[in-house]
């Protein structure tokens, strides 16, 4: 979680090697500005998330301090993921959506019983 994209990027790709194709993407249903650095020699993406507006649902976290926030998982379906994660005692915090960083793609949140949020990220069909 950062303030500014803008303002932080460029010590990530500093710090983390990473490659920034310079693209953010504003996602109303969210309220967040996002962007992703890849991390060379690997499929882990970085991202980089920004309150978009002052009530923004992120917003809290950054006033603590932002920094880490979640891991995201790539899943077939979200809904089968979010059955499991109930059998570990997870809490839904947010149900599936579309999401406009990711092309429309379904995405779905929970929070463990380690207190360690998680977004699950639906594959495209096909």
């Amino acid at each position: 979680m950062v303030a500014s994209i803008e303002q932080a990027i460029s010590g990530f790709v500093y710090s983390l090697n990473g490659v920034w194709d310079r693209k953010i993407s504003l996602d109303p249903t969210q309220r967040v500005r996002v962007t992703f650095l890849q991390c060379p020699g690997s499929d882990v993406l970085i991202e980089l998330v920004e309150p978009a507006e002052e009530k923004s649902p992120v917003q809290a976290f950054l006033e603590k301090g932002g920094g880490l926030h979640h891991l995201c998982y790539e899943v077939r379906d979200c809904d089968a993921a979010l059955r499991l994660m109930r059998g570990r005692k997870a809490m839904l915090v947010k149900r599936p959506n579309p999401a406009v960083a990711f092309g429309g793609r379904r995405i779905a949140w929970v929070l463990t019983a380690e207190k360690l949020l998680l977004e699950f990220l639906e594959q495209a069909a096909g």
